[in-house]
């Protein structure tokens, strides 16, 4: 580092850091949670490493400086992974096929029963939001039955709560007959996975809803000292090592169907953890093939993270897809049509 003054040298030390942060959040999705647990948090803090990185190259290159290669270099490494939050949408949809189904995914925050927003009219707009939409389909995450949502346009459901006060859980809401249902029932958990098999047409489509380990992630978890840091971290790799036991449970379970399959989740990670590679596999990201801007489906402290999910069987094709801009629960709901020979 000739030509470097003392102040520059430090500068590109802690630039070297974040650059090797980012290096490494390209094999996090490839190790196991249980075996380095604390090495999955970086799962979550990709994009602001990946922005970090851009404002070093910046600074570099306004200063006419050769270290900007580091961050341009890894930069560039690691751009197609960075595909998967941010997208741009250069082309046209691909044609609808014979067959079509729309999809909506949405976890709704027990529809704002503790009046986290203030505002009692979520319910009802949540309601209006699902009927402008208007799926054939609609997942939910955190439900809890409210006569203020009307979801009369959906004459089959499969709702399953846990027995406690209030009673929440997950629920699935179909314009198509339900053939079967069922659930996995996470162990020591309120969070679980539920799955119905819908007769459209002639064709059975399996769908679940996946709601994967909270990360243990408060409001309050903000200004705290050392050893309360420590804490959170432990807690949330915890929940990475949760998450990764109930993946190997659905992937398990899939296993047992023949029939095309969507799964509709919040996986409480993002696109760059080891859960989100397993479970999605060869499944098609509807996000990835149809999404346009930002993915960000949940934000906490400022930071955008996409964390919910729609992903497909490779027989379908991935025509449209929305993240949902109304700011009715902690979560954006996002919707995809899917199409069928």
């Amino acid at each position: 580092m000739k030509k470097l003054g003392l102040i520059d040298k430090f500068i590109f030390l802690i630039n070297s850091v974040f650059a090797l942060c980012l290096l490494l959040s390209l094999i996090v999705p490839y190790i196991p949670p249980q075996k380095f647990p604390f090495l999955a948090l970086l799962s979550l803090v990709v994009s602001p490493l990946f922005l970090i990185n851009v404002l070093f190259f910046l600074f570099w290159l306004l200063r006419v400086k050769r270290q900007l290669l580091l961050s341009l270099i890894v930069l560039i490494v690691c751009a197609v992974q960075f595909n998967s939050f941010y997208r741009f949408d250069f082309g046209e949809a691909p044609s609808l096929k014979e067959h079509q189904l729309k999809v909506m995914n949405y976890n709704v925050r027990l529809f704002n029963i503790y009046a986290w927003i203030n505002d009692e009219t979520i319910p009802k707009q949540v309601g209006q939001l699902i009927a402008e939409s208007n799926p054939d389909v609609v997942s939910f995450q955190e439900y809890s039955g409210n006569e203020n949502v009307n979801l009369d346009a959906y004459p089959h459901s499969f709702i399953h709560l846990v027995k406690q006060k209030p009673e929440f859980g997950q629920a699935i809401y179909s314009k198509y007959p339900i053939l079967n249902k069922g659930s996995l029932s996470f162990k020591d958990t309120s969070n679980n996975a539920i799955y119905i098999d819908i007769l459209k047409n002639n064709d059975t489509i399996r769908i679940y809803n996946i709601h994967l380990e909270s990360m243990q992630v408060h409001e309050n978890d903000v200004d705290f000292d050392q050893e309360t840091s420590k804490r959170l971290m432990r807690r949330m790799a915890q929940s990475f090592q949760k998450q990764q036991s109930q993946a190997e449970a659905i992937l398990k379970h899939s296993e047992t169907t023949n029939h095309k399959t969507i799964i509709m989740a919040d996986l409480n990670n993002t696109a760059f953890s080891y859960v989100y590679r397993k479970i999605k596999g060869t499944k098609k990201d509807a996000f990835a093939e149809r999404g346009k801007g930002l993915g960000s489906t949940f934000v906490f402290k400022k930071i955008p993270l996409r964390i919910d999910f729609i992903l497909t069987d490779r027989a379908f094709t991935i025509n449209d897809f929305k993240t949902h801009s109304e700011g009715l629960s902690d979560h954006f709901a996002i919707s995809s049509v899917l199409s069928w020979e």
